[in-house]
């Protein structure tokens, strides 16, 4: 069935969800480069605008933009739109929350054995000329215990992929945990500070907003153990990137892996150099699989959405 309108496309997604959408009948202007400046012009007489991460859809975006009916973000995070005022426009907000489960799962698990197992370190030892293997004792996954801070799609993908590695799960949420699922991982459901306490490896995987900002701070890390890593893929403000750093040069924590920082590229050299910590940038939802079905599931989505609301 044919819709029509107009999508403007302000980030680069993969071209399936483009032909998809002018397959559909719509009108696509794919402007992955698009501009600050140019975006307020651009959007006035759009029905559809499509972002990722890097385009910040503001009050000011949407007021220029009369028309639009469905801002869809092609990625998990919702922190770069203004999902209350487009909200209270009737403006439908979407994102591909399923397509990068399996993406951002499997590189936690990469971080984790690059954490335990010291491959960063062993790789430059070699490429430097020098034979580590006395000093790079390194420690396994399994029976250990993962801490999963957020027990949505990705938290509970990534609690299956650990449990085939035989660790144990921890598991806390502000929202309920589907029982049946702790059922089928044998999930321990707790609080905060008890999931700090007793994990080996945390992980987090909540969205960003005022009560998640800096959930990872100098008191929650206090609670961790001396021989305990922290990862983080979901988002850099999750972390105080200073409360980290003093855990990590004081040794109260043994390491961490971040994908994800405060300020992105990262300004804060003093952290991600020290010996004791992983980065990556930004690349959990990175993988050609996860850019292309997060593209064919976001316009899908629109043309569902467009058709139900016609």
């Amino acid at each position: 069935m044919q819709v029509e309108g107009r999508v403007i496309i302000c980030d680069t997604i993969d071209d399936v969800g483009i032909t998809i959408l002018k397959k559909a009948g719509l009108i696509v202007n794919y402007k992955p480069d698009i501009e600050s400046n140019e975006l307020l012009s651009a959007v006035r007489e759009c029905d559809v605008i499509v972002v990722r991460s890097r385009t910040k859809i503001t009050k000011e975006v949407i007021d220029a933009a009369p028309n639009v009916k469905i801002i869809a973000r092609v990625g998990v995070g919702l922190d770069n739109i203004d999902t209350d005022y487009a909200e209270s426009k009737r403006i439908k907000v979407l994102n591909a929350a399923e397509a990068a489960m399996n993406a951002v799962s499997e590189l936690v698990i990469g971080h984790m054995i690059a954490l335990s197992r010291n491959i960063p370190k062993a790789s430059d030892g070699i490429k430097n000329g020098k034979w580590l293997k006395k000093e790079l004792v390194g420690g396994e996954l399994r029976g250990k215990y993962l801490g999963i801070i957020g027990v949505g799609n990705i938290g509970r993908n990534l609690g299956r992929i650990a449990k085939c590695l035989r660790m144990n799960l921890i598991g806390y949420d502000i929202f309920p945990i589907n029982q049946d699922y702790v059922r089928e991982v044998g999930m321990i459901k707790t609080d905060l500070k008890t999931l700090l306490e007793n994990s080996d490896f945390v992980s987090c995987h909540v969205p960003l907003t005022e009560k998640t900002r800096h959930l990872i701070n100098s008191e929650t890390l206090s609670y961790m153990k001396p021989t305990s890593f922290l990862i983080n893929t979901s988002r850099g403000e999750i972390v105080d990137e200073q409360s980290l750093f003093v855990a990590l040069t004081e040794k109260r924590i043994a390491g961490a892996a971040l994908d994800v920082f405060e300020v992105e590229p990262p300004t804060n050299t003093e952290l991600v150099n020290l010996p004791n910590i992983i980065c990556s940038p930004h690349i959990a939802a990175q993988t050609k699989e996860a850019q292309e079905l997060a593209s064919n599931v976001i316009a899908e989505k629109v043309i569902q959405t467009l058709l139900t609301n016609r």
